[in-house]
């Protein structure tokens, strides 16, 4: 045989009811999925006045790729920019493909005693 619910649980039970769905829902409306957009290519962004460094830029960051958001994507990998004297990691993204084009990556190259920049840029094939 089971107890007879007293008054008191009877009422919590049913608020917990009605309560709770609304202040789940109110919990949720913060979350939002949105993605980040990708750093611009092939032109000096804003805050990245200088393309020259004096140092030498740090290896390349582990970045993991993950699977393609869409058939064809490819990826664009992470750089190095340089900003108010020092190296800002960017990070890689996925991207169209252009057809007849292909992606050449930023790079660094040394020139005398200073790092330039090279931004990267889709090539025709």
């Amino acid at each position: 045989m089971h107890p007879i619910p007293s008054p008191m649980s009877v009422r919590l039970r049913r608020l917990a009811l009605v309560a709770l769905p609304p202040l789940a829902a109110l919990g949720l409306a913060g979350c939002v999925v949105a993605p980040v957009p990708p750093p611009q290519y092939g032109y000096v962004a804003p805050g990245y006045g200088y393309d020259v460094a004096t140092l030498p830029p740090p290896p390349p960051r582990y970045e993991v790729v993950g699977v393609a958001p869409f058939p064809g994507a490819i990826w664009i990998a992470g750089y190095w920019g340089w900003a108010d004297g020092r190296y800002v990691w960017n990070r890689g993204y996925w991207h169209a493909p252009r057809p007849g084009y292909h992606w050449v990556p930023y790079r660094w190259a040394p020139h005398g005693n200073v790092w330039r920049g090279e931004g990267g840029r889709w090539e025709r094939r």
